[in-house]
């Protein structure tokens, strides 16, 4: 199983979302350090609408995302872009 259908189904498991994509964009980020080649599963955006964040403000959803995937952080995931949502609410994707 990849990083990104790890996220996915941790994600899936603990918001039961409406919608969710996660997207791989460690190629965008080739030359950023010297380690980052643009292969490997590195930087992902995350966009998720959810009941579980009706609520809760903009700071609470994204720690409660990075709570979650704090494991993931910890064994080489480099960065998260975090678009999270509740139902109803306006999104830019």
């Amino acid at each position: 199983m990849s990083l990104r259908q790890s996220i996915e189904a941790k994600l899936t498991a603990a918001f039961e979302p409406d919608r969710l994509f996660v997207i791989d964009e460690s190629h965008l980020h080739a030359g950023h350090q010297p380690d980052m080649t643009g292969t490997g599963e590195t930087h992902m955006r995350i966009r998720i609408v959810s009941a579980h964040f009706s609520g809760m403000g903009r700071l609470a959803r994204h720690r409660a995302i990075n709570t979650l995937l704090q494991p993931e952080l910890d064994a080489g995931l480099h960065a998260l872009a975090l678009e999270p949502a509740a139902p109803g609410e306006a999104v830019r994707w």
